[in-house]
């Protein structure tokens, strides 16, 4: 994909990763409207910073739990951008065991419809202006909590509802692959601990001990958290380079899964 001239949504932009994804959209040419909700200091930041870069960017506060309001942020979109051809569906909420103790209903169901949610309604109403853009792509932005889960070194980071969310994000890219083809490639992003994503710049990561930090970043086979060019780089993967792929999974997380266990060497056998 060309992504000069193009038209993106990036949901949760106000900061972290999301803000990355869309400010390098930008600088590559793409009109892009991003979303956010909460923090404010963050996100008013963010759309001063977005507003300097001229064009027809835009900044759209909403509440992506509300299906009404999606359709009507569609809508909007598609009045003023006449069309989309990149979504980038980065909303999540991640209630870290370390700073909310036990689950209460209403965490479990703040999690859930943040982060699937709200994926999915905004999949299925973008997915008819994707299609009459002839060539879209979508990245859904997941984590390694899915496969991990509250286990390991992670346990105090990754909460149940989060990591089964994130789980159902896997299964759902394969189904919208399906759904989207062959005018929208459909693929996922899963991220493992990056700065801004469950490490340092979180409130969950101070709150760990020196240990608790030290057998995460042990976990991980490449001995580091992830930054923003690693990010960035994916991205741009998935987006300009990965014509073929549709459906896949690209895992970003140094190792951190694989890690943990060790390979040992092959015994001398009897023979």
């Amino acid at each position: 994909m060309k992504l000069k001239g193009k038209h993106a949504l990036v949901l949760g932009a106000g900061k972290g990763i999301g803000k990355e994804i869309a400010f390098y959209l930008a600088s590559r040419g793409v009109t892009v409207a991003i979303t956010f909700f909460d923090w404010p200091e963050e996100s008013a930041e963010t759309r001063g910073q977005l507003a300097k870069l001229g064009g027809d960017h835009l900044a759209l506060n909403i509440d992506l739990r509300q299906p009404t309001a999606i359709g009507k942020m569609i809508a909007e979109l598609s009045g003023k951008f006449g069309g989309l051809d990149i979504l980038i569906n980065n909303i999540e909420r991640g209630g870290m065991p370390i700073v909310h103790g036990e689950y209460t209903s209403e965490q479990w169901d703040l999690e859930l419809e943040t982060t699937l949610k709200a994926k999915r309604w905004v999949f299925r109403e973008a997915l008819p202006l994707l299609k009459e853009s002839g060539g879209g792509a979508v990245i859904n932005i997941s984590s390694i909590a899915g496969l991990v889960g509250r286990s390991g070194p992670a346990a105090p980071i990754f909460n149940d509802g989060y990591s089964a969310a994130n789980r159902a994000i896997s299964l759902l890219t394969e189904t919208w692959a399906r759904e989207g083809a062959p005018e929208v490639r459909v693929n996922e992003l899963m991220l493992g601990f990056f700065e801004t994503r469950h490490a340092q710049k979180t409130r969950g990561w101070k709150l760990l001990s020196p240990e608790e930090r030290r057998a995460i970043i042990d976990h991980i086979l490449l001995g580091r958290t992830g930054c923003k060019r690693d990010v960035i780089k994916a991205i741009r993967y998935l987006l300009e380079d990965g014509d073929y792929l549709t459906g896949t999974i690209l895992k970003v997380d140094g190792g951190y899964v694989l890690g943990g266990n060790e390979v040992a060497p092959i015994p001398k056998g009897v023979v």
